[in-house]
């Protein structure tokens, strides 16, 4: 007889990523704290732990049974009658008795299915207890997985039987849930460490359509020097249709082995949004180096003849590394006489929510709201700093577009919202959405939407971006004077050549006129 015993701790974290194998709780935040009625999401003490033992035996039947000694609720059980026909009993213990739930259904005669099975009980289970929705779109989630058990059960493949998983997933409505191999999950990790082998390219599934669009491309990559660009859609790699496959899956057809080939088509489409245009990038792999920092000093000349000098900082990123890059960075410039800052947060897609809530905490001081995040009972709950103290004080920018997305716009809106900084660019992607990762026994891993989130002023930002204070148009520069544009400094020419920070170097002279602090 085969035994399996797995144990997933359900922490509800705020973010997760682990590595380890098992999943594993987030601590509070060090400098910040979360204030609330339900404390789950950000608390390492409240724990659910599910116990789930699978057992098979000669006449390929199993049975999952689930010990939960904390769960205050009632619990519903299925039980499968025989190989692919299953009927359901249903039973409803008081609250004080609720400590366990049995589920029986068919094993596969394929042991990688098999794996594969467990792996879905595990993250159905994490699914029920954490996602943002509670009603999992209108649909009973526990029919769900009887009914994809069902579904797996005839299967030979594991890669058939993680189909089923996903399209169990793409019930729940949102494309940000998903689960991704083993293999997938290592790569996806790579892009936290700052090392790999591929082509430069940031890509995100767009939430109204599922396409694949271009983010932004890492300066000197293959990606940047074919001149792709922010906005064009990615249609096929390879020669492999696109259609219905996630941002990480894609990313790792990018990937490979330096000095091989990747054929990729892209469509673009017209500021009118009337005609298309696809076209065919055939691009090396190389190696590609994920510094989410490039700082540089702006120097210029006041009216009245003084030097000033304006610190320039661009994010790319937020990975493991990018609050301490970015104190490196602006500890550099303070010593250099620096008077004021441009934070560059544009096509900057996210990535650790708590790199950006570190960033945040490096320009602001006190206990100022950083975030509000909304729980799956809608509970309101602030996450504020514990007695910060910023790097600087000095005049700040952030510059913002439409490829600012996920952490880029929870610094964005704490940064703007406690009057810390001027946005200047364009409404940002819109995407308020914060996940779980956690690493499932096979070593796939489960993203979980865990909750919302909301600007520190309670701005909406799902779907509806951030609107900056300034926008980066034609009309904007034209309305520089050319005594504005002359302080440009030549020995930045491609600073120089970009319209945003023009229009930032405006603000911050403004801001310095009027002696308006920070």
């Amino acid at each position: 007889m085969e035994k399996l015993v797995v144990i997933p701790k359900l922490d509800l974290p705020l973010l997760h990523f682990p590595n380890s194998r098992k999943p594993i709780s987030i601590p509070s935040f060090k400098r910040y704290k979360e204030r609330s009625r339900d404390s789950r999401l950000a608390s390492s003490s409240s724990r659910l732990g599910f116990k789930a033992e699978i057992k098979t035996d000669s006449e390929n039947h199993g049975v999952i049974i689930m010990d939960n000694t904390t769960v205050r609720k009632r619990l519903v059980g299925f039980v499968a009658a025989v190989a692919v026909t299953v009927s359901s009993s249903f039973w409803f213990d008081s609250p004080a008795l609720a400590e366990s739930m049995t589920i029986a259904f068919p094993v596969s005669r394929a042991r990688e299915v098999t794996t594969v099975q467990r792996t879905l009980v595990e993250a159905w289970s994490l699914i029920r207890e954490t996602f943002v929705d509670p009603t999992f779109n209108h649909q009973d989630w526990d029919f769900r997985l009887q009914q994809t058990m069902v579904e797996m059960f005839p299967l030979r493949s594991a890669d058939a039987a993680y189909g089923k998983i996903k399209a169990m997933l793409s019930t729940l409505g949102d494309p940000f849930t998903r689960i991704i191999s083993p293999k997938e999950y290592q790569s996806f990790r790579i892009g936290s460490d700052g090392n790999l082998q591929g082509v430069g390219l940031f890509i995100n599934s767009e939430p109204r359509t599922g396409h694949l669009v271009v983010m932004s491309c890492i300066e000197g990559s293959p990606a940047d020097r074919a001149g792709i660009h922010e906005g064009e859609e990615l249609v096929e790699i390879n020669g492999e249709k696109l259609d219905g496959i996630d941002s990480e899956a894609a990313a790792q057809k990018l990937r490979g082995r330096v000095g091989t080939f990747v054929t990729v088509k892209l469509k673009s489409v017209n500021g009118t949004g009337t005609n298309s245009h696809i076209r065919e990038v055939k691009l090396p792999r190389d190696y590609i180096k994920l510094s989410p920092i490039s700082s540089t000093i702006i120097p210029h000349t006041t009216p009245d003849g003084r030097l000033e000098k304006t610190g320039y900082v661009k994010l790319t990123a937020f990975s493991q590394t990018a609050a301490s890059d970015m104190e490196n960075a602006v500890h550099q410039m303070e010593n250099q006489d620096v008077q004021s800052y441009i934070l560059d947060l544009r096509n900057n897609p996210g990535g650790l929510v708590k790199a950006g809530l570190d960033v945040a905490q490096l320009w602001l001081d006190g206990d100022e709201t950083l975030v509000y995040t909304i729980d799956r009972e809608g509970v309101a709950s602030p996450i504020n700093m514990i007695d910060g103290h910023a790097v600087t004080h000095d005049p700040l920018v952030v510059l913002v577009n439409e490829g600012s997305a996920s952490a880029s716009e929870i610094l964005a809106g704490a940064l703007h919202d406690n009057g810390r900084a001027i946005l200047v660019g364009n409404r940002t992607f819109g995407k308020g959405k914060i996940q779980s990762v956690t690493e499932l026994d096979d070593g796939s891993a489960l993203f979980v939407t865990v909750a919302k989130y909301l600007s520190p002023s309670l701005h909406e930002i799902d779907q509806v971006g951030i609107a900056p204070d300034v926008q980066c148009t034609t009309d904007t520069i034209n309305s520089l004077t050319a005594e504005i544009l002359m302080k440009m400094n030549s020995s930045v020419p491609l600073l120089e050549a970009d319209s945003c920070v023009m229009v930032a170097e405006h603000e911050l002279e403004t801001r310095r006129s009027d002696g308006t602090a920070s």
